[in-house]
This record gives C-alpha cells, sequence and structure tokens, in this order.
C-alpha cells in the first residue's frame, strides 16, 4: 500500500471514529430519554423485503446486523485482500509482527473473560466478545495526538486491527454458526463457485459479482451460517490484478480498488454509525456498581483493557526479543504500550460478536456495559500513555 493511500485510508477511518462517538452518545442518550421506548419499537419494527414470492421478514435490528453488517464485512474483506496482495501484509517480513501481537491480542483477553465467566451458566459462549480491535476508534484516538504518534506504528496498528478482523471472521464462521440448511448451504456453495469462476474469466464489472453476491447473501442467511461471512466470501472473489494490462493501469483500475474507495464512506459515515446507533444504546436505570461486577460485563471489560494490552504488549515483546520481528521504526516501547492499549477498544467488533454469542435480550445490557466499559478505559489510557510518550520523544 502506497503512503498516499495509506494516509487516505488512516483519515477516513479517523473521521469515522469521531461518527462513531456520536452515534454511540446518541444511542445512550436515546436509550436513557422519554423516547426510549420509540428507540426500542423501531429496532423492533417488521421489515418485509420480497421478489418473486420469495421474501424476508426481519426486525429492523436485525436488517442492521445481518444486512448492512454483510457490507461492513465486504469491505474489511475488500481491504484484507488487497493487503494480503501488495499491503502490509504481502511477506511475511511485513505480516510477522502485527501477525504476532493479533494471535496474543485474540488469545488473552479471551483467556481473561473466560477466568471471570467460567461459574456463570452459559457465559462462556462470550468468551471472543473482547478479541477483536475496532480499527475506526483505535485510528481516531491516534488521529488526535497528529505526529506524537510515528506513521510506522500508525500502519502497525492498522495491520494488527485488520489481522484481528481476520480472526474475528473465523471465529464467527467456526463457533457463531448453527443449525445448517443443507439446501441453502448447497445453493450458496453454488453462488460462491460462480464467483469464482466470474475471477478465472477475469470479468471486471463489478455488476455480475454484486447480483451474485446478494443471491449468495440470500442463501447464507438461510443455511445457518452468519450471513455477513457472504460479505467476505464476495470480496475475495473480487479481482486486484488483470494481467492483460500494464500493472500501473491495472491497479489503478481494479475492480477491487474501485470498489472499495467507494464503499468506504459509506461504510464509515453511515453503515457503522448506524450499527452504533442500534446497537450502543444502553438503560441506565438500575445500574449500580454491582451490575459492572457481573461475570459477564467484568470479564468483557477486563478482557478489553486487560487482555488485550497484555496479550499484544507481550506478543510484539517476545517477537522483538527472540529475533522474530523489528520494533516499528522510529517507536519507543512505551509508545508501543499505549497502541496496545488502544486495541482494547472493541466497540463495533465486540458488539456484533456480542449479538451472536448472547442473542437472548436478557443479556444485552451486560454485554453493552462491558463493551463501553473496557473500551473507554482503552481509549483513554491508551492516548494518556501516547500523549506522555509523545511529549518525551520531542524533548
Amino acid at each position: 500500500m502506497s503512503l498516499s493511500r495509506v494516509g487516505a485510508f488512516l483519515k477516513t477511518e479517523s473521521a469515522s471514529g469521531v461518527a462513531l462517538m456520536i452515534a454511540a452518545a446518541l444511542a445512550l442518550i436515546l436509550a436513557n430519554s422519554p423516547a426510549a421506548p420509540l428507540y426500542e419499537a423501531a429496532l423492533a419494527m417488521p421489515v418485509t423485503m420480497t421478489a418473486g414470492g420469495v421474501g424476508l421478514d426481519k426486525p429492523l435490528i436485525l436488517w442492521i446486523n445481518d444486512g448492512l453488517m454483510a457490507i461492513f464485512f465486504l469491505l474489511v474483506g475488500l481491504e484484507i485482500k488487497r493487503e494480503v496482495l501488495q499491503g502490509e501484509l504481502s511477506s511475511r517480513a511485513k505480516a510477522m509482527l502485527p501477525g504476532i501481537a493479533a494471535l496474543g491480542g485474540m488469545a488473552a483477553p479471551a483467556l481473561v473473560y473466560c477466568a471471570f465467566a467460567q461459574n456463570e451458566p452459559g457465559a462462556l459462549q462470550g468468551w471472543a466478545i473482547p478479541a477483536a480491535t475496532d480499527i475506526a476508534f483505535a485510528v481516531g484516538v491516534l488521529a488526535l495526538l497528529g505526529a506524537r504518534v510515528p506513521a510506522s506504528l500508525r500502519i502497525f496498528l492498522l495491520a494488527l486491527a485488520i489481522m484481528d478482523d481476520l480472526g474475528a471472521i473465523v471465529i464467527i464462521a467456526v463457533f457463531y454458526s448453527h443449525g445448517f440448511v443443507p439446501l441453502a448451504l448447497g445453493l450458496a456453495g453454488l453462488a460462491g463457485l460462480g464467483l469464482y469462476l466470474l475471477n478465472r474469466a477475469g470479468v471486471r464489472s463489478l455488476t455480475p459479482y454484486m447480483l451474485l453476491g446478494l443471491v449468495l447473501w440470500v442463501c447464507v442467511l438461510k443455511s445457518g451460517v452468519h450471513a455477513t461471512l457472504a460479505g467476505v466470501a464476495l470480496a475475495f472473489a473480487i479481482p486486484l490484478r488483470d494481467p492483460v494490462r500494464s500493472a500501473q493501469r491495472a491497479l489503478d483500475e481494479a475492480p477491487l480498488l474501485r470498489l472499495e474507495h467507494a464503499l468506504h464512506p459509506w461504510v464509515a459515515f453511515a453503515i457503522m454509525p448506524i450499527f452504533a446507533l442500534a446497537n450502543a444504546g444502553v438503560p441506565l436505570a438500575g445500574i449500580t456498581p454491582a451490575s459492572l461486577l457481573a461475570p459477564v460485563p467484568l470479564g468483557i471489560a477486563l478482557g478489553l483493557f486487560i487482555g488485550k494490552q497484555v496479550g499484544v504488549y507481550l506478543a510484539v515483546w517476545l517477537a522483538v526479543r527472540s529475533g522474530l520481528a523489528r520494533l516499528p521504526a522510529g517507536a519507543s516501547w512505551t509508545q508501543v504500550y499505549g497502541v496496545a492499549v488502544l486495541t482494547g477498544i472493541g466497540f463495533t467488533m465486540s458488539l456484533f460478536i456480542g449479538t451472536l454469542a448472547f442473542p437472548d435480550p436478557a443479556h444485552t445490557v451486560a454485554v453493552r456495559l462491558g463493551v463501553l466499559t473496557g473500551s473507554i478505559a482503552s481509549a483513554l489510557v491508551g492516548y494518556l500513555l501516547l500523549l506522555g510518550a509523545g511529549s518525551t520523544t520531542r524533548r
């Protein structure tokens, strides 16, 4: 990835982080205002879409979480494919440090969560909630620090968060898909084969990919595999290179890049804020300090705030000390630790995995409370650490 493209990406993510903060704050206000019944009723409102006698009837909240988030995962898949083929994950040397850090940053939070939730019946199914990092929020906090944080550390955080997203995709596919419907799964497989054949045939128009991707989404939705994975499958099928054209021209006109650039502002400033508005509302009435100490919210909050920073920092320290990787250029260990703390901002992905782990509304407030507490603590402490480290470095 060129430096100009990295800069443009980070600017979009930074602004998206601000939009997410506003949407989350609005959700909290609505959930604790006289408009709360209207807010909940709107999310529960049934929405039906039919075509050719085939229809889908779901409440609005599920259209957001299964439909709009499939587009979010389409963008995530495009970013992962681009980074693997030509970006920060395109070689072993580039991918080693963020890859090791991502593994540590997923394992440690899960262990912390399980340590607190193991005695609560049914709570262990939420083990993956604190495992992923919210790119937009984390990059948004970095943007507030300006030049105090070296560019290499920003790129490291971006690569780590993308690896986190890849891990989250695998977790969703393996652990949060259930009740398979063979016919729908078979049709989804045929749609996936069709996408593969389009890629192999060198089709560059996005229209056939998107139409077949819509068919794939419906089939996956009916199959028992989580529908958002259809977005990832579609992303991996869209071509990045064209062997017939010159290398630079093929890259400039690549279908993957065209779609990524078209989707990015919509995801950043519409889909993610809408998801936050629908999922971040926590009714605070009746919540006491004891509520925060319940196994699920405490496990999530500490998994994000403690597990993430310990897992990422320890993994980086071991990788650098063992000679497997090098510290990002110009970065100090204190700055690396500050970024490790920022990876505890889970928000979007943590809330999403929470909806999969605990579909029962009885756990909704506990999940949201844990995610918000852990993410806010990570953002504040990470910001202060990096602010102090940056000031010391510049003296």
